[in-house]
């Protein structure tokens, strides 16, 4: 009887970690401006609040020889094997829009945690940390303009 029992709490736990690791759904809309190049690439990821990288959440560009041009990101996650499982997508068009969707857990919301993108086109030149926003409640809604290639970035929890 002892086994079963045992089995039976592992499974339960097993299932229940899941919730506890996310617990919110971010959503990121980037609308990237009329640059008049080629599809850019673009890196979506956090850091923590001394910078240091946390997870990839989206990559657009299909080409992987390229992403060394999302120079921030590529430094930060260059250790991270992980950094791409089933993150990444085509390059986004000028003047087009990327949305992404990732699970987050509730501890990093309001946490000091950031969202960065990085953005590169074809024969223009590269903006590393393009973006810089705070992964905090009272930011959620409220958009944030690039500096280069993306016209605003804003993002929803759910």
């Amino acid at each position: 009887m002892h086994k079963p029992l045992m089995t039976v709490v592992a499974s339960a736990c097993a299932l229940a970690l899941p919730a506890v690791a996310y617990g919110r759904t971010l959503t990121l809309t980037a609308q990237l401006k009329n640059y008049g190049g080629d599809g850019a690439y673009l890196a979506a990821y956090l850091t923590d609040a001394k910078g240091a990288y946390v997870r990839t959440l989206w990559v657009a560009g299909g080409k992987a020889k390229y992403y060394k041009h999302l120079s921030d990101w590529h430094r930060l996650s260059a250790a991270d094997g992980k950094r791409l499982d089933g993150v990444t997508g085509a390059s986004v068009g000028a003047g087009r829009t990327l949305q992404v969707t990732a699970e987050l857990a509730d501890a990093l919301i309001d946490a000091g945690y950031e969202i960065r993108l990085d953005a590169a086109a074809e024969d223009m030149r590269d903006s590393p940390s393009e973006v810089r926003m705070p992964l905090s409640s009272q930011n959620a809604g409220k958009p944030q303009a690039g500096r280069q290639y993306i016209q605003a970035v804003s993002f929803q929890l759910k």
